[in-house]
């Protein structure tokens, strides 16, 4: 399949997800985690709004920020559907005549940047379909098409921090090829509820904390031993973590490891302080996290020795 036959199935398969959001789902997470769903879809649309003047002949300096900020408007649908209609008509002739576009990087071929547009649309057509709990349709020939040309890139794209670390470990083509992109297939919302509550025990910040965690929330102590104290309610639940903050010297929670199934999650962290004498002190240890309604209602907390 040529490329422009590439863009144009991912491109339509991008607006065909587009169209199934709900109205209250424009703020929910995706699998990419500073994004929201309007968020993700914005950077797509921006992406086909730029493909127009680059494949016209035109330099970033001189569409400059004409294409910044919100594009979506009061609806998305309609901005997704004829931004992708009009990169579609962009696309054929350049390619043809072997054109070269003027790209941040500096000049590339035609082909080569709708081969990335192409990629583009595919990885985020995922992204979105299980943000919003669609089907997911990846045509089988186009993963293929962005499975092959990619092979040769994806060194590229790691070493310029463009996606994530490799997932490996995947049999099929498309569980494979999002993993070369750093996605993990079987992301449901319930990963970035957990990535939040980890990014807010990195930051030391109780009321981010608690925000992903239930009004009636449990959270079970690692002391004393061999139980730990259970804690029930919010109210009792903020006030452990407010006095673990305040009473401890450079407190640093650093996530190592997460596992999500369902509505249970396994977290593997590190604890850190300063201790009296100046030294680093430190502890290891695993959340066992329960989730109901996309926040956290139980946390049970063991640590090594």
């Amino acid at each position: 399949m040529d490329v422009v036959e590439l863009h144009r199935r991912a491109s339509e398969e991008f607006v065909r997800q587009v169209a199934s959001v709900r109205p209250a789902q424009w703020g929910d997470p995706t699998p990419c985690s500073e994004w929201t769903v309007r968020d993700l879809v914005n950077h797509v649309v921006g992406e086909e709004r730029w493909t127009v003047p680059l494949l016209a002949g035109r330099t970033i300096e001189d569409v400059g920020d004409s294409l910044d900020g919100d594009l979506l408007g009061d609806d998305p649908a309609s901005a997704a559907s004829h931004a992708a209609r009009a990169a579609q008509n962009a696309v054929t002739e350049p390619v043809l005549r072997g054109a070269t576009v003027h790209l941040s990087y500096g000049e590339e071929q035609a082909a080569e940047y709708v081969y990335q547009l192409a990629a583009d649309h595919l990885v985020h057509s995922w992204d979105l379909a299980v943000a919003i709990g669609a089907p997911v349709h990846l045509d089988p020939q186009v993963v293929d098409g962005i499975s092959t040309w990619f092979k040769e890139r994806e060194d590229l794209y790691h070493g310029g921090g463009a996606i994530g670390a490799r997932l490996e470990g995947y049999s099929d083509p498309t569980s494979t090829l999002l993993g070369a992109f750093g996605r993990d297939p079987a992301w449901t919302p319930a990963h970035a509820t957990v990535e939040r509550l980890s990014a807010a025990f990195a930051r030391g910040d109780v009321d981010a904390i608690m925000y992903e965690m239930t009004p009636d929330c449990v959270f079970e102590s690692t002391s004393p031993a061999p139980d730990g104290t259970r804690v029930v309610g919010g109210k009792a639940v903020r006030e452990q973590w407010e006095q673990l903050f305040d009473q401890t010297n450079d407190a640093v929670f650093e996530t190592e490891e997460t596992v999500v199934l369902g509505d249970r999650a396994v977290v593997r962290w590190r604890f850190s302080w300063n201790e009296a004498d100046g030294q680093r002190g430190h502890v290891r240890g695993v959340d066992v996290l329960r989730l109901r309604d996309g926040k956290v209602c139980e946390k049970l907390s063991y640590v090594k020795g």
